[in-house]
């Protein structure tokens, strides 16, 4: 009986050993800006952020549950789902556009995103604020509010905040789809250029 006990520990020991790691999930939760509208997803800043990783040795693996039209509180909806579903190690947050080109409330706008850095902190996720601004039109009041927003939200809750990712190509018309809304697929790695700094320090160091 003793060899047999000690031939199972054995064997116990050696599965654990050989058991497969699980890479860590990088979530992608965001709108149109995120879910490759209009182009290829493999075009897309989120696809190519997997690619990137993969270069510089991160096991990371990217998960995209963006959605076009998403706003803060369809976000908030389904967020708990993909948090169960997938469980990441960290959540980028890239909603609330959709919101300011709605003129929806603010402060209703911010309780939706405040809550969900709390579900992805509640969850074991580090999430990450994506900055988002809307056009002039809207009037300097909402719009200052709105994109004020988010640097309180990240200062309030010590969230890292990704300055608005779309400033590097805002300026050439080229940079967008025939909609004027929307970035083309050549300017999708500069979208991630402007994501990199503030996510690269949460990765750890690359295998």
């Amino acid at each position: 009986m003793r060899c047999v006990f000690l031939f199972l520990c054995l064997w116990g020991g050696a599965a654990a050993a050989q058991a497969p790691v699980q890479a860590p999930k990088i979530l992608a939760f965001g709108d149109s800006l995120s879910a490759a509208y209009g182009i290829q997803a493999s075009q897309g800043w989120v696809a190519l952020l997997q690619q990137r990783l993969r270069q510089e040795g991160y096991p990371h693996v990217v998960v995209n549950a963006s959605i076009s039209g998403e706003t803060s509180a369809g976000g908030l909806a389904r967020l708990p789902a993909a948090l169960g579903q997938h469980r990441p190690a960290i959540v980028l947050l890239e909603l609330g556009a959709n919101d300011g080109l709605r003129a929806l409330p603010v402060k209703a706008m911010r309780g939706n995103l405040e809550r969900m850095l709390q579900l992805s902190r509640d969850a074991g996720a580090r999430p990450v604020l994506f900055e988002m601004r809307i056009p002039a039109n809207y009037g300097p009041a909402y719009g200052e509010s709105f994109t004020r927003s988010f640097t309180e939200l990240g200062q309030a809750t010590k969230t890292p905040v990704v300055p608005f990712f779309l400033m590097p190509i805002a300026l050439d018309p080229a940079n967008f789809q025939d909609d004027g809304i929307h970035p083309s697929a050549a300017a999708q790695p500069k979208l991630l250029e402007a994501v990199w700094p503030t996510l690269k320090p949460l990765l750890g160091r690359p295998r």
